[in-house]
């Protein structure tokens, strides 16, 4: 494939919608919103056919620094999540009210309850089942009052069998109003009485069970997004010479609710009600996703599994005890060889590909691992052009606590990933 300077325009498909002032690229190359210029590069890619691409890669602060807060519904811990800012920059500037939004590798939900506060309709797929179990109820969250009446009812004397491992964690009595709440919530759910007051106070107790603050139900921890393991806690223990305090569970669940509602108000329930209906979650590997109608999808914003970096299964394994499932059959994406990585996200493409309207876009945000030494946005380029999208460029959000040196624009010191890097593609009509 040739070198191509490749640029695109938003095409507005709703009557009597405005459209945007100018295409993607020029937008960002004009960008100043937070006073600094945007430098624009070009990114040299090899594709698997043995050829080569030239993508324009548009470099700035593009969001989070200087920005309005974004939805406290967002304010649920997981582990390497993006910002609500980032998929809002691409929902905003590619979709219109009432498209369809999809994140094939949804995590917490992030891009899912960012489209459906901006009027999306919300699709998203992860093998994960904490997926659902963290996004769904954001999609529509119960009144306060609905909450703290649900929590009245559960009896948090009934604990069942309580494995006394996770006294490591909790205080006995607080680990015996955990191990109701489960019970409880379990229970309702297997007899079909579950609702989404049910699944509300789930995804704030799963979110509550660790951390290192009083707002949790454990004794000082890792932070909320990893459970680390009981040896570990033990350690940990002895070395800061603690014992688990005891928590009120229900107290802790109706103060983490009113945070997360905290401005959720009327128009935002409004919002979110005109197209929750409407939301796909699906718990499946995201390669093959029939549930999802071809050429139905407007926008694809995701951030896949960061090659050999993050541990999921490892950092979830109490919050999967807590929702009744068994770690070890969850079957995630974790490849330590590049091209392992390559080829599964080849199968993501393909259906992105066929999931994809004519004009639509998919936002790939990817990063520096391995010290910096790997750059994913050089790797996932080839993977969807295989697939017949065009990479249309590569945004990249540096932070002003990264230094801008070289050609890439930028130069971290520290391993992990430092700066957002986005690959935008396009399906071609």
């Amino acid at each position: 494939m040739a070198s191509r300077n490749l640029e695109f325009a938003f095409v507005e498909r709703r009557k009597g919608a405005a459209p945007l002032k100018a295409p993607l690229a020029g937008q960002l190359r004009s960008f100043q919103e937070f006073g600094n210029e945007t430098r624009v590069l070009e990114t040299r890619v090899a594709l698997f056919d043995g050829g080569q691409i030239s993508v324009p890669t548009y470099v700035n602060e593009f969001w989070t620094s200087k920005q309005r807060a974004a939805s406290r519904l967002h304010e649920v811990s997981y582990r390497a999540c993006f910002k609500p800012q980032l998929p809002r920059f691409f929902i905003e500037r590619l979709t219109s009210p009432g498209d369809i939004v999809y994140d094939p590798f949804m995590g917490r939900g992030t891009t899912l309850v960012e489209a459906g506060l901006l009027g999306r309709v919300p699709c998203g797929c992860d093998v994960n089942p904490l997926s659902v179990v963290l996004t769904r109820p954001r999609l529509c969250p119960p009144a306060l009052e609905q909450i703290e009446q649900r929590l009245h009812e559960v009896d948090f004397k009934d604990a069942g069998e309580m494995p006394e491992d996770l006294l490591v964690f909790y205080h006995p009595e607080t680990l015996r109003e955990i191990c109701a709440l489960r019970r409880y919530l379990i229970r309702r759910g297997g007899s079909g009485e579950g609702d989404p007051v049910d699944d509300w106070i789930r995804m704030v107790a799963v979110n509550r069970l660790t951390g290192h603050s009083p707002g949790f139900f454990s004794v000082y921890t890792l932070p909320p997004n990893q459970a680390v393991s009981l040896k570990s806690q033990r350690k940990i223990n002895e070395k800061r010479n603690q014992t688990p305090p005891r928590r009120q569970v229900a107290n802790i669940i109706a103060r983490k609710s009113r945070k997360l509602l905290a401005d959720c108000d009327a128009r935002v329930r409004e919002s979110l009600a005109s197209v929750s209906g409407r939301a796909q979650l699906l718990t499946q590997p995201s390669g093959s996703i029939p549930q999802v109608g071809s050429e139905t999808v407007s926008l694809a914003v995701t951030s896949p599994p960061f090659l050999d970096v993050v541990d999921y299964a490892g950092d979830n394994w109490l919050r999967c005890w807590f929702i009744g499932v068994d770690p070890a059959s969850v079957k995630l994406t974790v490849p330590k060889k590049l091209e392992d990585w390559q080829r599964a996200m080849n199968e993501v493409f393909g259906e992105l590909h066929r999931v994809l309207r004519p004009g639509g876009h998919a936002a790939f945000e990817v990063g520096e691992v391995r010290g910096g030494k790997v750059r994913l946005e050089e790797s996932v380029v080839p993977c969807g052009a295989q697939a017949g999208l065009t990479p249309v460029l590569i945004l990249i959000n540096d932070q002003k606590f990264t230094k801008t040196a070289n050609c890439w624009g930028v130069d971290n010191n520290t391993k992990g990933t430092n700066t957002n890097r986005i690959v935008v593609f396009r399906k071609e009509k």
